[in-house]
């Protein structure tokens, strides 16, 4: 079973690795689109619903970081517009990503979900 978890999350890392390569580096604030994407990389497991039913500590340190370093509204909007398309792409479960701020304990203010308005 630790045979194909590995090779699962290699899967993912190399996805997110290419995906990473082919988004546009442009600056959100003091934090890339690619930097937002690795911070949320430990809880792409949780986010989709193929881990555990709580984030793992290292999710709940990605998200926080990515939530401090997301400290203007239009950081916070460009986080969004960036994390929106991946929440897709990776098949984020909804509903996880609202409860991702509560299990966490932090005011997350940019969610991971696809149906979210960026302009909000």
């Amino acid at each position: 079973m630790t045979g194909k978890r590995s090779i699962s999350l290699l899967n993912v890392v190399m996805i997110l690795n290419m995906l990473v390569t082919t988004l546009d580096a442009r600056k959100i604030d003091v934090i890339t689109c690619p930097d937002a994407l690795l911070s949320l990389l430990p809880c792409l497991p949780y986010l989709q619903g193929t881990g555990p039913a709580t984030p793992t500590s290292a999710c709940c340190a990605g998200a926080n970081n990515l939530n401090q370093k997301a400290d203007t509204t239009q950081s916070r909007r460009d986080v969004c517009n960036c994390l929106k398309p991946a929440a897709s792409r990776f098949g984020v479960n909804p509903d996880r990503s609202k409860q991702l701020p509560r299990l966490c304990n932090i005011n997350l203010s940019v969610s991971f979900d696809p149906s979210i308005d960026c302009n909000t």
